[in-house]
């Protein structure tokens, strides 16, 4: 599938993604909010522990390092995404960003982009999901990425897996789902319910590209802010060039 958002009036197409938002996503992550014609951030389902709502990783001379928000689950085993809240709202916050300062700093497009990637983390949100969709926004916008975002809270949902996501696709007028990869095996036993809604779904196809980063050899997987820092203005055309030909699920 090529993108079909440039001529979205055009033939009537409409892709949505729906995503989990998580803490300074990968390129991938990008690469999906830019071919969506609208971006859901699915925020009414059950929170998972050490997921990549909470956590990610920076490449550092000793490799890839993990990130991890500190949030608070004791006694909240069924808690949404939306639900949690950050413990330490105010101390982990510069403890990352100390970290950060010290890894990038020497980075082209560091201080560039630093202040206000501390703004956001030092206003002191106190739910994990605020502050995910926060970065998110604002990393989208930076990077040159004009999207259009819906929490799926918002559109009152109904059903669970991919009668949810059917549900969401028809609130927003979405004829067309990209997912990732890994949904694959649910995906194909629920097209059914896919199809009968009039929906083609479709496979995320992404090559990791190679960029300039600060320490030898080429890590992928790293967060965005590792490509944002070592190549600022080209990183949506980097973003890009890992995109392959979307696969549609059911040939």
């Amino acid at each position: 599938m090529q993108r079909l958002s440039s001529n979205a009036g055009e033939d009537q197409e409409k892709i949505c993604v729906i995503m989990q938002p998580t803490y300074l996503p990968w390129l991938g992550y990008f690469d999906l909010i830019d071919q969506s014609d609208v971006f859901i951030f699915l925020d009414n389902v059950q929170f998972e522990k050490q997921s990549w709502q909470q956590r990610n990783r920076i490449k550092t001379k000793k490799g890839l390092e993990w990130l991890t928000i500190p949030s608070i689950t004791k006694g909240r085993l069924h808690q949404l995404i939306n639900e949690v809240e950050i413990a330490s709202s105010k101390m982990f916050p510069r403890n990352h960003l100390r970290t950060i300062e010290m890894i990038y700093k020497q980075a082209v497009y560091f201080e560039h982009n630093f202040v206000e990637l501390y703004k956001i983390m030092t206003a002191g949100l106190n739910l994990l999901c605020d502050l995910n969709i926060s970065i998110i926004k604002w990393l989208s916008s930076v990077i040159g990425i004009p999207a259009n975002f819906i929490h799926s809270s918002d559109l009152k949902p109904e059903g669970k897996r991919s009668s949810l996501l059917v549900d969401l696709c028809k609130k927003t007028g979405a004829n067309n789902y990209l997912s990732t990869p890994g949904a694959k095996e649910y995906l194909i036993a629920d097209y059914q319910k896919f199809s009968d809604a009039g929906i083609e779904v479709w496979l995320h196809n992404y090559e990791h590209p190679e960029y300039r980063q600060l320490y030898f050899p080429f890590m992928p997987y790293a967060s965005v802010i590792d490509l944002l820092f070592n190549e600022g203005e080209r990183s949506l055309e980097i973003i890009r060039s890992g995109r392959r030909k979307s696969l549609r699920l059911i040939e």
